[in-house]
């Protein structure tokens, strides 16, 4: 990638719903407590969206202040990719209702899905496209209301998952920043690992799938913990050694907020202290795609990040899929 135009991000934004659910919330209604939750998840409270708000409202909101911080209007954007598991409907693409929210006319757009591991992919998509010279500027996002697929009497579940929206916009950068590397895969013998079954071809709604909850999230937490443990650590090594790097060169890392307990596992492999690593779970729990932007953009914001410090994202989520990012800020 080093003899490429160099790409990487011009500009951050993020929205989260103004309604929380907190673990006391939870307690009232399922058998669960706040101790039981911390311990485990290290989840204090997740943002729900609003009866009247989709995904595409929460994407509009971060891409309107990823734009504003690039110092761009919609009419400059080439591409639209929106990460989401959870798009408004099967069609138009949530990316295409936001291209007309945000007057971006003739800018390509589609949905992207992968799960947790979306935006990465997103990411991956659009610096393509720009360092091809096909685009000069793209507009990636992570959304997803996963309180829409979330089963609220399940208490193995409803614990874990929030609303919101991150977004950048991916350009053209000065020499030597950028994008350095990514490492995206799959493993898909787990797909029903984690998964939403209905709805699709293979069972459309139906009052059947309704009363079977097929419709809501299904995971099994200790096979998925074992997948997000293991290739959050190869993906890792991975996509440090393709940029030409060691883990000591890493001044930040932004993993998926899934679990505090498998960003320590990370940390520990890479032998990471505290304050190179962002974790913002215990604000708003796992939000899918929406979680690495999240994170990203909140340090971006808090000046975690300084001009050629290396930042290190790495995901995992449904599919199953995993991917991993080396970006020089």
């Amino acid at each position: 990638m080093n003899n490429l135009r160099p790409v990487g991000v011009i500009g951050t934004g993020k929205y989260v719903p103004e309604k929380i659910l907190t673990n006391s919330d939870l307690e009232k209604m399922v058998d669960t407590n706040d101790e039981w939750i911390v311990s485990r998840t290290g989840i204090k409270e997740r943002h729900i969206a609003a009866p009247d708000q989709a995904t595409s409202d929460l994407a509009y909101e971060a891409a309107i202040k990823a734009l504003e911080s690039a110092g761009m209007t919609g009419s400059d954007l080439d591409l639209i990719i929106v990460a989401t598991i959870t798009p408004d409907s099967s069609f138009p693409s949530t990316a295409c209702i936001l291209q007309d929210k945000l007057g971006a006319k003739g800018a390509a757009a589609f949905d992207l899905s992968a799960a947790c591991s979306g935006f990465v992919y997103g990411l991956a998509t659009a610096t393509s496209f720009i360092q091809s010279g096909m685009y000069n500027n793209a507009l990636v996002i992570g959304a997803d209301c996963l309180s829409r697929i979330t089963d609220y009497t399940d208490r193995n579940t409803c614990v874990l998952f929030g609303d919101g929206a991150g977004a950048v916009i991916v350009g053209e950068v000065p020499e030597g920043r950028g994008f350095k590397s990514f490492d995206l895969g799959a493993e898909g013998a787990g797909g029903s690992l984690l998964q939403m079954e209905g709805g699709g071809s293979r069972l459309p709604a139906s009052v059947e799938t309704v009363e079977n909850k097929k419709h809501y999230i299904y995971m099994n937490g200790r096979e998925v913990f074992k997948f997000a443990v293991r290739v959050m650590g190869t993906a890792t090594v991975e996509v440090l050694r393709k940029a030409g790097l060691e883990r000591t060169d890493v001044d930040l890392f932004v993993p998926h907020q899934a679990n505090i307990r498998i960003i320590q596992s990370a940390m520990q492999r890479l032998e990471l202290p505290e304050e190179k690593v962002v974790v913002n779970v215990d604000k708003y729990a796992n939000t899918s795609a929406a979680s690495i932007p999240l994170a990203l953009v909140e340090a971006a914001e808090e000046g975690r990040m300084k001009a050629g410090d290396t930042v290190l994202m790495v995901g995992f989520g449904g599919g199953l899929t995993w991917g991993a990012s080396v970006l020089v800020w």
